[in-house]
């Protein structure tokens, strides 16, 4: 059966893509929660038409849905038609078990370690026809295969970039923000590594964590924080990461927002996940900070690793450590296996920061145009220069640069 956790909700966390129709997804998410739990309750009862009936409702009223919202929710319906497939393949009808887990596949699900690993599927394991379809998945949906296969960059890159800039604690947003929420205190007299740490523990428990939900317009962290606060509102990974980075900068430390990316060959897996870079001069050395997670990463020896070598050895094979109190929301323990090796490596395919790091860069202002470098490796099936989206409404315009060049993208501010 598919595996439910806060990972299967998407989270749109790039800065250009989430614009839906509120009033049609939030009629469709009390649906889809509703048939959701009758899909399940048919599981458990081994209910091939009680299950049928569930679904052809939930896809009654997914066709009506907008072509935005329908790719929105196309995650959920892959994993109805793969939970159908574990069904049918738990009563052994293989026919049919076999039919539904190809359905689950064209709409999305490619998942390959769970289905790998998914007792409920073992009845239909040896059937010629999942090995075809294992095998065609392996390269969309096998995310450690993939990543080990994207290893390779050109530091010989020389295409024209912005350069990457961080704005001074100095400018008046930024001392506003430290004293505002008394970030001093929050950072501590320890060590610049503790300070980043303190930091990081402190958003992570003061604004929860929910992936299917967008940012608030203004995208600042006193705004969001006063609004959380507020509304007793949550972020996505991208609202916590833009809060946290500006804090760090409020606080004199050179820090990133980092969007990891899958490679998503079908154009179907809109997840992404949201974390920061920070550089710690006493390492001389950028770190990975995730607030979602309250998460950051070392090698075998304690020490701490940035997102370039956690990829690194996620690829080669070398130890890794995840911190012991990493959780999603003071509720769920997260696993190195769980975090690294599966979400994480479908998401450290692509990197993409910000050119600038500054505070309230993503607000969408009049006029503006907003710089993205992303680094590619050399097997990406799309080796662009750059792309270039504008916003007439708001004659705004977003430059995303592409390069190679690891070196270059990693260097130290």
């Amino acid at each position: 059966m598919k595996t439910i956790n806060f990972l299967s909700l998407i989270c749109f966390c790039l800065f250009t893509s989430n614009v839906f129709t509120q009033n049609s997804t939030n009629q469709f998410e009390k649906l889809l929660e509703k048939q959701d739990s009758l899909m399940l309750d048919a599981y458990y009862k081994k209910d091939t038409k009680l299950y049928n009936k569930a679904l052809k409702d939930l896809l009654n009223e997914y066709d009506k849905l907008s072509k935005n919202d329908q790719k929105f929710y196309l995650e959920d319906i892959g994993g109805s038609y793969y939970n159908f497939a574990c069904l049918y393949s738990l009563i052994n009808d293989k026919p049919m078990a076999l039919k539904y887990l190809q359905m689950s596949i064209d709409n999305g699900y490619i998942d390959y370690t769970n289905i790998q690993e998914d007792t409920d599927l073992d009845n239909i394991r040896n059937e010629a026809e999942f090995t075809k379809i294992i095998t065609q998945l392996k390269s969309v949906g096998d995310y450690l295969y993939i990543l080990k296969n994207a290893s390779e960059y050109n530091n010989e890159d020389n295409r024209s970039l912005p350069k990457f800039t961080y704005q001074s604690k100095d400018d008046s947003n930024l001392v506003a923000l430290r004293k505002a929420f008394n970030l001093d205190s929050i950072a501590g007299n320890g060590t610049d590594v503790l300070q980043v740490l303190n930091l990081l523990h402190w958003i992570h428990d003061l604004i929860p964590h929910d992936g299917s939900k967008g940012s608030p317009i203004i995208k600042n962290a006193v705004s969001m924080i006063t609004e959380c606060k507020k509304e007793n509102r949550t972020l996505n990974c991208r609202g916590l990461a833009t809060v946290l980075n500006e804090c760090y900068l409020a606080m004199g430390f050179a820090s990133r927002l980092v969007t990891g990316l899958p490679k998503d060959s079908l154009k179907i897996d809109m997840d992404c996940h949201v974390i920061n870079a920070v550089f710690i001069k006493s390492l001389n050395k950028w770190v990975w900070i995730d607030p979602t997670f309250d998460a950051f990463v070392m090698d075998e020896n304690g020490n701490l690793l940035s997102i370039e070598e956690v990829r690194e050895r996620i690829i080669n094979n070398q130890p890794l450590i995840l911190n012991p109190d990493a959780n999603w929301n003071r509720s769920t323990a997260q696993t190195k296996e769980h975090y690294l090796y599966e979400y994480m490596a479908k998401n450290l395919y692509m990197i993409e920061c910000p050119a600038s790091s500054e505070y309230n860069m993503e607000t969408r202002i009049n006029n503006k145009t907003y710089d993205y470098i992303k680094l590619v490796p050399l097997d990406y099936f799309e080796q662009v220069n750059k792309t270039e989206n504008h916003e007439k409404n708001t004659n705004t315009t977003f430059i995303k640069y592409n390069t190679n060049n690891a070196k270059l993208f990693w260097q130290a501010p």
